[in-house]
């Protein structure tokens, strides 16, 4: 019936040469990374009037990488078939209508590079790949052919539309062929002309090669080309011109009767308007042409910065073109246009489609060359979306491809008026927050640790911060500004700063005045105003209350801080999530309950979302700071994180969350109550937003590249997909492109985490023909699983985005193993053979003169000329000659026998040798022998071959060059890996602190602080700083007990307390909890026993949840909790009432006394068990239990949760009780009494008041006294409960098939022939289910002659309390003020329905959706005129509510305090048992009951039953 969502789509895939298509009618579809998306275009898209005629429709969805073709199928009759290739190897065949695939092929061995379907054979699709591989492939006889033209790589190939064997092929090369299929592929023409790749091919759509005046002897520069076969005899037939465009920046269009060109256009160079991309990055170009229909002397051609050029052909030796878009600035795209293709619509509009490396798809009306409309796209994942709270429809999108959109979703005339920027930026955009008052300021954080402000009705570059995070900027908040943050003047402070969050877990405020100067950490300041000397949590999430008064931060261990300004005292701290949190959200302040505004939503890594109402918390300010870890409401529904949360502005609590499930969920968290899901995405889902305007309206974000505006009145499911659904949702998601695997798996970075946002979930990777990064953003982003946040090590920069760092460590490690191997290899291709016995004996040493040693056993001539020129220079008295001089450098080794010079010459040449020959060992000692000790450190160190025995000779050279020979030896042990010989050595010249930091640095902790141990102060920071720097390292990687005893070794035991309980498991709490308690952590051990206990408690282990609770003094209260809890279950069990009997139930041995009334029972287990027998211990334990507040139940409040928030009140009660404080022991027993009433369970309601009100209220009556106490109020709604139980008892008690005897009744039979039917109230209550009750068949029977005992006329006229004319009225007026919301919603949710029936019904009557509304807003959900059928209008609805609240504030307040059963409910019992059994009940009540009716009644249920009782 309605529109689909509409959504902004993924980016069209870039570098394809045929990536979108078109077919008449108005259907236009584009690849975007896995997918195809279908546009619909012209009048059917089924849009408003008056906004742009398209929609986007649908997905062809099955692909699992990259599309890398798309082609319709262009014959009548099959326009619902196209085609597609992908990277994933194969050819699929789909119907566009069905969305599903007819047929597929995976042919290809190679990545399939160009796809089109013949124009003129309908089932002939023709495919070429990487390798120069061409496929033809027909569909109908499922039958294919295999060419291999050329050995090159394939950029386009476009199919004759006049021959229906021909194809036109381009290479990268520059080469075109036209080939024929009938004929094994064999070429026609050779074309050469071009000189780089060929992108696109356009054939002339008129046959012939008339349609173009270009004369026989023009273009003489054109050389004749030979064909590569030259075939005169069958030539092409009539010819024709073809077009080619290639990066060489020319166009040329051939003749195929001729095999030549016969025209190049090259293309001009046109001066950049809108300067809309990043002028330093050098951008390469695509030629995409399209030739239009009909239009033989018109050419369409991209240009170099995303124009788009009209050539007129008509006129060769003038190179003449038309720009589209010439008269209106900044309609052209702003980067390579890639793909162009025409479309017909149905009202016969000539449009051409493009789309282009700015992410836009772009529509032309050909007729004017103006631009019709734009589609803008998303180049990577959704991270954030944020309304404008001033410019209202403003809506921010911060994305994974670097860029901001600014999309104003209130637009008339365009669906998709979108701003883009992207100065500044430069990286993934992962936090928005727009600042509260000042229009059109936008902060935004990066995934790269930036945070700037941009201006966004201004085109200036953004504001940055000169403070970056070390990590992902997980979120933003603006919020008043904190002391300590430097801001010259008092007159100089702006009223609010900004405040960003960093997957560090830091919180810095942004001064926004001055952005250039320091921001301030404000950790600094929570440790002085709090004096907390423990180790502060990692911060995760930031949400200031719209007060500005309240900051709430969220942290890695799952707790969430609340802090009051002006100093951020820390008031409360919320141990609900024990995981990372991802998202807190307050409630609006606006609204018809004020008290609202301090619930706060909050999600984490877990999958349950928690709501808390810090009202009580807020408006006590408490001294020392409040534990809570109860949750005023739970929301459990997700499969997996919850990512984002949003309050609707429409509505009171209710909330929508966004979950890496898949779904987006809508919540009445008041009822704890899931109302729609969404599930459109096919990945997880990262950002959501509440429309400011529309009620029904939900802006979604996803890693799937989109962003959808869905409507919650169009959704079909309630709630997130269980069990098979969620596995399908998961394989849906997982289909989506994953990084193609590498030939060999090389060492892996661990990336760090928050919700995978900065983890390289988008890898954007680009083939090396898909050209470089720009901007930051890369062609194509592909998802990688989040089960594996890794980067494979040595990925170049043009290959990812993300910052990869291999050391050189690890580079050295695949050398070696890689040689390794070849060795392996080798000794593996060689036969073992038998070593020869010379090689078995032992290696002679080598020589140290090896030089010297083979110039002495030369000929014997050249020893005899040796002893010559020895004798020479040795009895030479004069100065040697040059010759003897030269004879004797020659015959260096002759410096054994002559002077010290030629010595050292001597030992000069042999070392070089040794060097040469890989023996620098050989070299070190020649050098000790000549005694140049430092010159051998110094060599052997510029060379990293010092060795333990060179080093150990050091000291011979003094001191100094020993310490220098140490420090020297320890870098090159490094460079080696050996950091714990290398930390040794450091050691052994007293560099304790240089060794310490060493190991420190790379991460060997456990041997750096054995070394700061033995050898510092025990009280040096650094020892501290390493517990803690390995504490926290091990916390990250899961081993929470190791980090504890480091935070132990730190002296930071509140953080091994915590650390210890991250695990969340009963053992882990058990023994943080213990931990705290032994080092004076009182609070903290109280608060983690408690929740030891709790865990235990869902396992039913009783014991071992008393055990957990003896830890600590301050939960004496609990454990009575605890043990009442327990003998009220047991209870329960022995009479088989509970909703599972466990018998893995582990219950403590005590003393059973079933016998005796359960209170009598729980006293005295608390006084053998507890040694609880004294009025003060009594108090003491009642004002320990009496602080903790527990949130009202709902019916979706789980049971044993219910279980034991009844039982604390209960506690409370039999206390009070001990110590006669009767006003406590009532209001006590009321509220367990309401919990259970409210959740809808009414057998724990009786229960509760047959153990603790056996005898009825009586007693309590007495025990209150004075009629006029403050506690008289609760004590009328608690006996109106009890007897509001016993009356369904006595009813149920007559309501079964034979009712037989009881406390209230006596039967006795009589046979009778007539049975009158006994009419049964349907539903007599929407809070209780009713019995069914069966009739008996009319036959000869025994009739029933009831008659009321004693105590049944007691009960009955006890319920005289019931019909309370006060609450009744109450009752009542609170009824009105509900039917009027829902009336509202419901005219709200009509009305939406309505428009949407307008829009798309084309029909003759226009009015018919109006009247199909205004019945249905008269309809019987309108239930206050139903009779009349008539609609209500908005001001009687206002009116109506107003008198309610104007009647519900004359009432006392001891009257809307505490609740009370439904008046009116209670009258229908009573009238419908009046009715059937005479007698029973009075005519005096009967006749009061049907004037509270009467007076009272304004709703359908009570009015239809009424009527029916009193026919």
């Amino acid at each position: 019936m309605g529109q689909e969502p509409r959504m902004l789509p993924p980016s069209p895939n870039w570098y394809c040469s045929r990536c979108s298509d078109a077919v008449p009618g108005g259907l236009f579809g584009f690849a975007a990374r896995t997918s195809v998306f279908l546009v619909r275009v012209g009048p059917g898209a089924d849009v408003i009037p008056g906004t742009s005629p398209f929609r986007v429709i649908g997905e062809l969805v099955g692909h699992t990488e990259r599309v890398s073709g798309f082609t319709f199928c262009h014959h009548p009759g099959q326009y619902n078939l196209c085609a597609t290739s992908s990277d994933d190897g194969t050819v699929k065949i789909w119907d566009v209508e069905t969305k599903t695939v007819v047929t597929e092929h995976a042919l290809h061995q190679h990545t399939i590079s160009a796809l089109h379907w013949s124009p003129l054979v309908k089932d002939l699709l023709v495919s070429g790949d990487e390798k120069g591989v061409v496929f033809c492939y027909w569909l109908n006889r499922n039958d294919s052919q295999h060419l291999f033209i050329e050995p090159r790589t394939i950029f386009c190939l476009t199919c004759s539309p006049h021959h229906e064997d021909l194809v036109a092929i381009g290479y990268k090369d520059g080469i075109v062929v036209i080939i024929d299929i009938s004929k094994k592929g064999e070429v026609i023409h050779r074309l050469r002309g071009h000189d780089d790749e060929i992108h696109s091919i356009a054939w002339c759509p008129l046959p012939g090669e008339d349609c173009l005046s270009i004369n026989q002897g023009e273009n003489s520069e054109e050389l004749e080309i030979p064909n590569g076969k030259v075939i005169a005899q069958t030539p092409v037939k009539k010819g024709c011109y073809l077009a080619t465009g290639s990066k060489d920046q020319t166009i040329r269009i051939w003749s195929c009767s001729r095999g030549r060109g016969v025209m190049t256009l090259k293309l001009p160079f046109l001066k950049r308007r809108g300067g809309g991309i990043d002028p330093t990055v050098k951008e390469r170009l695509w030629l995409t042409l399209h030739w239009p229909k009909g239009q033989p002397t018109q050419l369409v051609s991209s240009c170099f910065g995303g124009e788009l050029l009209l050539w007129d052909l008509t006129q060769s030796w003038r190179r003449k073109y038309t720009l589209f878009s010439a008269s209106s600035e900044g309609q052209n795209h702003s980067r390579i246009v890639f793909n162009l293709c025409s479309l017909q619509t149905e009202d016969d509009k000539q449009l051409l489609l493009s789309t282009s490396m700015d992410r836009d798809v772009k529509c032309w009306d050909m007729a004017t060359l103006e631009c019709c409309w734009t589609l803008p796209s998303l180049g990577g994942f959704a991270y954030s979306l944020a309304f404008s709270p001033v410019d209202t429809g403003c809506l921010a999108i911060g994305a994974g491809d670097g860029m901001i959109r600014i999309w104003n979703t209130f637009s008339i005339k365009n669906n998709y008026d979108v701003k883009i920027f992207w100065q500044g930026v430069k990286s993934k955009v992962t936090a928005l927050c727009w600042h509260p008052t000042k229009e059109g300021c936008l902060a935004f954080g990066t995934d790269d640790g930036k945070v700037g402000l941009y201006d966004t009705y201004s085109n200036k570059p953004p504001q940055i911060s000169s403070t970056y995070h070390k990590k992902t900027v997980y979120s933003l908040a603006w919020g008043p500004p904190v002391p300590s943050m430097t801001l010259g003047g008092e007159g100089d402070r702006p009223s609010l700063t900004l405040y960003s969050c960093g997957g560090e877990g830091i919180v810095l405020q942004h001064n926004p005045w001055k952005l250039s100067g320091e921001a301030f950490d404000i950790n600094k300041l929570i440790r002085d105003t709090n004096s907390i000397k423990y180790k502060l949590p990692v911060h995760t999430e930031i949400s200031w209350k719209a007060d500005g008064k309240i900051m709430a931060l969220g942290n890695e261990d799952g707790s969430i801080e609340i802090f009051k300004v002006p100093n951020l005292k820390l008031i409360c701290t919320i141990q609900q999530h024990h995981k990372l949190v991802n998202t807190i959200s307050w409630h609006h302040e606006y609204g018809s309950q004020p008290e609202l505004s301090y619930l706060m939503a909050s999600g984490s890594n877990n999958a349950v979302i928690y709501v808390h109402n810090l009202q009580t918390v807020i408006e006590s300010n408490p001294e020392s700071p409040v534990t809570i870890t109860e949750p005023y409401r739970s929301l459990s529904g997700h499969t997996a994180k919850v990512t984002s949360l949003a309050w609707s502005p429409h509505h009171d609590g209710r909330l929508i969350s966004a979950s890496y499930d898949g779904t987006a969920q809508v919540w009445d968290t008041l009822q704890e109550e899931p109302l729609c899901n969404f599930r459109g995405h096919r990945g997880r889902l990262l950002c959501i937003a509440w429309s400011p305007l529309d009620p029904d309206c939900i802006y979604s974000g996803a890693d799937d590249f989109c962003v959808y505006k869905w409507l919650t009145s169009m959704q079909e499911h309630s709630r997130p997909p269980q069990g098979k659904k969620s596995i399908e949702l998961e394989k849906k998601r997982l289909s989506q492109p994953k990084p193609k695997p590498k030939k060999k798996k090389k060492p892996i970075l661990r990336v760090p985490v928050k919700q995978e946002l900065c983890n390289g979930n988008e890898e954007e990777s680009i083939k090396e023909s898909l050209g470089p990064v720009e901007n930051g953003v890369s062609d194509q982003e592909t998802e990688e699983e989040a089960r594996e946040p890794e980067l494979p090590c040595g990925v170049t920069s043009a290959v990812s985005k993300e910052p990869v760092i291999c050391t050189p460590a690890s580079l050295g490690f695949e050398k070696s193993k890689v040689t390794i191997n070849n060795k392996v290899t080798l000794l593996k291709k060689e036969a073992p053979k038998e070593k020869p016995e010379a090689l078995i004996k032992k290696r002679k040493a080598r020589s140290m003169l090896p030089l010297s040693t083979s110039l002495d056993h030369r000929s014997k001539e050249e020893l005899h000329q040796d002893c010559l020129v020895l004798a020479t220079a040795k009895h030479s008295r004069a100065e040697p000659k040059e010759d003897m001089s030269a004879d004797l450098e020659q015959r260096f080794h002759l410096g054994l026998f002559t002077d010290r010079a030629t010595l050292y010459r001597m030992i000069e040449v042999e070392g070089k040798g040794h060097l040469e020959n890989g023996h620098p060992e050989l070299f070190h000692q020649l050098m000790l022998w000549k005694g140049d000790l430092k010159g051998v450190l110094q060599t052997a160190a510029e060379r990293g071959e010092l060795t333990d025995n060179l080093v150990a000779m050091a000291p011979v050279a003094g001191y100094h060059v020993w310490v220098w020979a140490v420090e020297a030896f320890a870098k090159q042990l490094c460079f080696q890996d050996q950091y714990v010989k290398a930390a040794s050595h450091l050691l052994s010249i007293h560099k304790v602190y240089d060794a310490v930091e060493l190991l420190k640095s790379n991460h060997f902790y456990r041997e750096a602080i054995a070394i700061a141990k033995a050898r510092l102060r025990p009280e040096d920071p650094i020892l501290k700083d390493l517990y803690l720097s390995w504490g926290a390292i091990l916390e990250k990687d899961g081993h929470y007990a190791l980090a504890a005893k480091c935070y132990l070794g730190a002296t930071s035991a509140y953080d091994a307390a915590k650390v210890l309980a991250k695990k969340g498991d009963v053992a882990s709490l058990r023994t943080a909890a213990e931990l705290a308690s032994i080092v004076g952590e009182n609070e903290l051990s109280a608060t983690l026993a408690l929740r030891c206990a709790q865990e235990l408690l869902l396992a039913r282990n009783w014991v071992g949840a008393q055990e957990a609770l003896q830890l600590h003094e301050s939960l004496k209260g609990q454990r009575l909790v605890f043990c009442l809890l327990e003998l009220l279950s047991k209870h329960l069990e022995e009479k088989q009432l509970s909703e599972g009997k466990s018998s893995s139930s582990s219950y403590n041995a005590w003393p059973a006394g079933s016998e005796r009334p359960f209170v009598e029972r729980v006293t005295a287990v608390w006084k053998s068990a507890f040694s609880l027998d004294s009025p003060e211990q009594y108090q003491a334990a009642f004002q320990q239990l009496q602080d903790i507040k527990y949130p009202s139940a709902t019916s979706n409040t789980p049971s044993k949760q219910l279980l034991l928030h009844i039982c604390h009140d209960l506690t409370l009660a039999v206390l009070s009780q001990q110590v006669a404080s009767w006003d406590e022991a009532v209001e006590g027993l009321l509220r367990a009494v309401i919990r259970s009433y409210n959740s809808g369970n009414f057998t724990i309601m009786q229960e509760v008041h047959s153990a603790f009100l056996p005898e009825g209220c009586d007693h309590l009556r007495d025990k209150l006294g004075d009629h006029q106490s403050p506690t008289t109020p609760a004590f009328k709604s608690l006996e109106a409960f009890f007897i509001y139980g016993r009356l369904y008892e006595f009813w149920w008690s007559l309501s079964g098939p034979c009712p037989e005897s009881s406390v209230w009744v006596r039967a006795a039979h009589r046979r009778t022939t007539s049975v009158e039917q006994s009419q049964q109230l349907d539903n007599v209550s929407p809070e209780e289910t009713d019995p069914k009750a069966s009739q008996p068949e009319p036959s000869r029977t025994l009739e029933l002659d009831l008659r009321l005992t004693e105590e049944g006329e007691q009960m009955l006229n006890a319920c005289k309390e019931l019909f309370s004319e006060k609450h009744a009225g109450l009752q009542n007026a609170q009824r009105t003020i509900a039917e009027v919301q829902e009336t509202l919603a419901e005219m709200i949710r009509q009305h939406q329905k309505s428009q949407l029936c307008k829009s798309t019904a084309n029909g003759p009557d226009k009015n018919e959706p109006e009247q199909e509304a205004e019945q249905s807003l008269s309809s019987p959900q309108n239930q206050c005129k139903e009779e009349k059928n008539e609609p209500v209008s908005l001001p009687e609805l206002t009116k109506r509510i107003t008198e309610a609240n104007e009647r519900i504030a004359k009432f006392p307040e001891s009257i809307k305090t505490w609740p009370f059963p439904d008046v009116l409910e209670c009258c229908l019992i009573l009238l419908h048992i009046g009715s059937q059994y005479s007698g029973f009940v009075t005519q005096e009540m009967q006749q009061q009951a049907q004037e509270l009716l009467q007076k009272y009644d304004s709703t359908k249920v009570y009015k239809r039953h009424y009527q029916t009782l009193c026919m």
